[in-house]
């Protein structure tokens, strides 16, 4: 393993939390998954990066070997059951157990209701709910039944509706419902189940999208009280909150993490420019082409 970085993850948990712990995270390739592989393994974790594209990765990969960290990297398609079943068989084969499950991978595309076809309704339900549905069932029947575990569902700002993107709005309400129903079924094997629900956060996602929500994302911290957008670190914080000893009593929880975004009412106006100063422990993180040079 290599020497670790001079700089590296600036984590506001000790180092050994997560030490000996195997923990899977979906969509580990970039953004929030990326981020949150990093805090992990500077915790102590042997982070499992799950994700499509291999090439991202391997890059990510790379990075925690650079910093001396401890991980591995499977490609796969979290839709896929067989495929999953043999990925968490092969992890337990070599590790003996999982000890938590981060259903971080998602995916959508901006467009009205009127407008989206069946194929693409349930494509987006397949990634942002079945997928997270299959991974944390495979992963609960070949280890976490028998050794308890943790699972953190990353869910969105969907409390009132979400506009423009219908299809990800009730993939992610049915991913609250799921995880509260599995928190009460899998309580007494020692098992909780809670979800994160990012709200606008300056991420590589934001970078995915076309030139004709561009203005919007621009825009978007006018809409919170706290008057920014979130960052990567800030998010991870409150998963790596979530899977540790501090929330043994937490389960079927939902942690809102997006500045007071959903509060209030358009007939207020927001309170004045102020708020918070932004968290940053990512020592990796990168800026938002979209949002660079922005500081309207």
């Amino acid at each position: 393993m290599s020497k670790p970085s001079d700089h590296c993850y600036r984590s506001i948990f000790r180092n050994d939390l997560f030490a000996g712990s195997i923990v899977l995270i979906t969509g580990g390739g970039s953004g929030i998954g990326r981020c949150t592989a990093h805090e992990l393994a500077a915790l102590g974790a042997h982070v499992v990066l799950l994700g499509r594209r291999q090439d991202r990765l391997d890059a990510v990969l790379g990075e925690l070997t650079a910093d001396g960290r401890s991980g591995e990297a499977i490609s796969l398609d979290i839709r896929d059951e067989p495929a999953i079943d043999a990925a968490i068989a092969a992890l337990i084969a070599r590790h003996g157990r999982i000890d938590a499950l981060v259903n971080n991978a998602g995916g959508q595309f901006p467009a009205p209701l009127a407008s989206i076809s069946k194929k693409g309704f349930e494509a987006v339900v397949a990634t942002n709910l079945t997928g997270g549905f299959l991974l944390a069932k495979a992963c609960f029947n070949a280890s976490m039944k028998q050794h308890g575990g943790a699972i953190v569902n990353i869910v969105a700002d969907m409390w009132n509706g979400m506009p423009g993107m219908g299809h990800s709005g009730a993939a992610r309400a049915g991913m609250v419902n799921l995880t509260k129903t599995a928190a009460f079924e899998w309580a007494s094997f020692g098992v909780r189940v809670n979800a994160v629900a990012p709200g606008w956060i300056a991420s590589s996602g934001l970078d995915q999208y076309g030139e004709a929500m561009k203005p919007m994302i621009k825009a978007l911290h006018r809409s919170v009280p706290l008057h920014r957008l979130g960052t990567e670190a800030e998010v991870s914080a409150g998963i790596c909150f979530l899977l540790s000893p501090a929330a043994a009593f937490i389960t079927g929880a939902v942690l809102q993490i997006d500045g007071g975004a959903p509060l209030g009412h358009r007939a207020f106006p927001l309170p004045p420019e102020g708020g918070t100063i932004a968290f940053e422990g990512f020592h990796r993180a990168r800026p938002v082409a979209v949002l660079a040079g922005d500081a309207s």
